[in-house]
């Protein structure tokens, strides 16, 4: 007899009913990704205000059964999104969400022991940082380099500011500047304010006809802000823009930052891991010698959401910046990875069991394979799109995404291009089997399609590309072009 269920202030469960909560979530969660390929890419939103306001309510008093609450959650909630997960999915940079991270999830957050330093436990805490290894490994990064899983890229570029920062500035922050691309994610000039690097201290840098850093103006740009008593410090590169797919020329911008004494961060938050593509580490040409790097396992490692990493070349500058002592700790201790001893967070979840568990049971061999599919079907698309009467293509593929417009002579103004691509985006997307969106980069819009869920395959990719052709026709159709 389960005695707990009568005591008003217990909030234990029988092994009985743990199993069968389970096996209950288990059933639900399998059930809804089984259905993702016959779900519509994009959620139904008609009303979304009036139901979010419904939706607001009191803590409850009393408990409900789990089946009243997932009812709503799976059958009407859940669909009302972006279809993040769905393999039409090529929108924004695709998540993931490869279902042994899940188990890995529900293991760490039952099991429920602390990370935060080695100590607490010793063997987990060794099994996330043979997975920082791995990162390390695939980026050719040296021995000497530490890193730490974040959130995501925004705290990772937080983190590897505040270190740069620390190393380069010391206490006179106000001095410093900080060097990105108009084409670099806004995170960036956030994550320097947070770190005390105020926006006016943070240095756009144009771009070329490939969307990528110009290095020219970024080697003025430093001159400039040298004769005038500033202190360069640090220069953002990117492996992979989230508007177009550029890819900075690291190599020579890794020059300049040596010559000129700069940190070199690249964000690889959404192309890093093909450097794990021994073929296609061509295409990222320069990513090894950075200072520190960005990566988010929920992009190219296909993790959930909330999966990011920073990895810093000189691991003990990352420490520097993060290490401390308590009278309640246990002292630090130097042989062994401490997470508390290279991230701002003592208390913290699990996240290296994700992609440990993940790897363990896929293997380094299939995400490679998946990643060069992602690249090739990328390229593909492109290819035939670019083929589609109306659509110019701005910019190919680099990596796995790729951008273009809808221009035709009765298309004559950049205000009736811009016009018919965004129609473009929203009329493939309607059509339900895929999902697209744009981006504003300088005047025009863009349409873009970015290949990366690890359940894209040929036949998503090809009903991406059907239904821009067909939408193209019609759009041009009725423009008269």
């Amino acid at each position: 007899m389960n005695h707990a269920a009568h005591d008003p202030a217990s909030l234990e469960l029988s092994p009985e009913q743990m199993r069968t909560m389970g096996q209950t979530v288990v059933e639900r969660a399998v059930a809804h990704l089984a259905a993702l390929d016959r779900a519509p890419s994009n959620g139904d939103f008609t009303d979304i205000e009036a139901l979010c306001r419904a939706l607001r309510e009191d803590a409850p008093e009393d408990g409900a059964p789990l089946e009243s609450l997932l009812d709503p959650l799976f059958e009407e909630w859940i669909p009302r999104s972006f279809g993040t997960p769905g393999p039409g999915y090529f929108a924004y940079i695709p998540g993931g969400g490869v279902y042994p991270a899940a188990l890995a999830d529900f293991i760490a957050d039952t099991a429920n022991r602390y990370t935060g330093i080695w100590q607490a436990a010793p063997a987990l805490v060794q099994l996330e940082a043979n997975t920082l290894d791995w990162l390390r490994d695939w980026m050719q990064f040296p021995e000497t380099a530490r890193g730490l899983y974040t959130p995501g890229g925004s705290m990772a570029m937080f983190n590897a500011i505040a270190a740069a920062r620390e190393d380069r500035l010391g206490h006179n922050i106000r001095a410093g500047t900080l060097y990105v691309s108009t084409q670099s994610h806004h995170c960036i000039t956030k994550a320097a304010r947070l770190a005390g690097v105020a926006h006016d201290r943070v240095r756009q840098v144009a771009v070329d006809g490939r969307f990528r850093m110009r290095v020219d103006v970024l080697k003025a740009a430093v001159a400039e802000d040298r004769a005038a008593g500033l202190r360069p410090f640090m220069v953002f590169s990117t492996a992979g823009t989230t508007n177009t797919g550029a890819v900075d020329p690291l190599e020579a911008v890794a020059d300049l930052c040596a010559r000129e004494g700069l940190w070199h961060h690249v964000d690889g938050a959404y192309g890093a891991f093909f450097h794990m593509v021994p073929e296609l580490r061509p295409l990222l040409a320069g990513l090894p010698r950075a200072d520190s790097l960005t990566l988010d396992p929920h992009k190219g490692l296909f993790m959930p959401y909330g999966t990011g990493a920073l990895l810093v070349r000189d691991g003990e500058k990352l420490r520097a910046l993060h290490s401390s002592e308590a009278g309640y700790l246990p002292d630090n201790q130097s042989e062994f990875y401490d997470p508390a001893q290279y991230g701002p967070d003592l208390s913290r979840g699990f996240p290296g069991l994700r992609v440990w568990l993940t790897l363990k049971l896929f293997g380094t061999a299939r995400y490679r394979a998946a990643l060069a599919e992602k690249r090739a079907l990328a390229v593909w698309a492109a290819n035939e799109v670019a083929k589609i009467p109306g659509v110019v293509m701005d910019a190919a593929p680099q990596l796995s995404l790729f951008a273009f417009h809808l221009e035709s002579p009765r298309l004559d103004t950049l205000e009736a291009q811009n016009a018919a691509t965004r129609a473009l985006m929203a009329r493939v997307t309607a059509r339900g089997r895929v999902m697209v969106t744009g981006a504003q980069v300088g005047e025009r819009y863009l349409g873009r399609v970015c290949v990366l869920s690890f359940r894209s395959r040929r036949a998503q990719v090809e009903a991406c590309v059907e239904d821009i052709a067909a939408e193209a026709a019609a759009l041009l159709a009725e423009a008269g072009g």
